[in-house]
């Protein structure tokens, strides 16, 4: 909590010598002001930590993934609900590699928390489908499999979805 006001007093007081500097005839210096608060403003609502995980994960580097993630003490208080969710989203997808029941906890966690973009519901409940095939729950899969098929508009799991359904027919 109190990092998210220690980040907005800075938005204020830079952007308040931004307006001084403005006032004062410094058009330039007012600029540059103006730029360094909106990017402390936007670390406010994108944790940079995050941002590192995701990219660690796209190289699959899940260790450092982690290690960034763990930077982030007592998330509930330090991030915004939608940081939050991606949190929980980025966590469940670590530990997938380690156990299947904390991960479809924080997966689980992530959709009711709310993830904004339709992809990455779909990202999650595939993971979901995959871990309920893996704990033989067919049904549960399938139901799961539907609903990525109606958020993936743009078809970019379609290979995955067909993947699981071969698991499926060994159950």
């Amino acid at each position: 909590m109190l990092n998210k006001i220690i980040r907005l007093t800075l938005t204020v007081l830079i952007f308040a010598w931004a307006v001084w500097q403005f006032v004062e005839g410094n058009i330039g210096n007012g600029i540059m002001l103006v730029l360094l608060a909106g990017l402390v403003l936007l670390t406010y609502f994108r944790n940079e930590n995050i941002i590192i995980a995701f990219w660690h994960l796209r190289k699959n580097n899940l260790d450092k993934a982690e290690k960034s993630l763990l930077r982030i003490k007592n998330p509930e208080a330090a991030l915004v609900k939608g940081q939050l969710a991606y949190y929980y989203m980025l966590m469940g997808m670590i530990e997938s590699q380690r156990s299947l029941t904390k991960s479809e906890t924080l997966l689980r966690k992530a959709l009711s928390t709310g993830l904004r973009m339709k992809h990455d519901q779909a990202m999650v409940k595939l993971q979901l489908a995959g871990v309920a095939v893996s704990k033989r729950r067919k049904r549960e899969a399938m139901v799961l499999l539907t609903e990525v098929k109606k958020l993936d508009t743009r078809g970019m799991l379609t290979d995955q979805v067909k993947m699981i359904k071969q698991q499926m027919k060994r159950i």
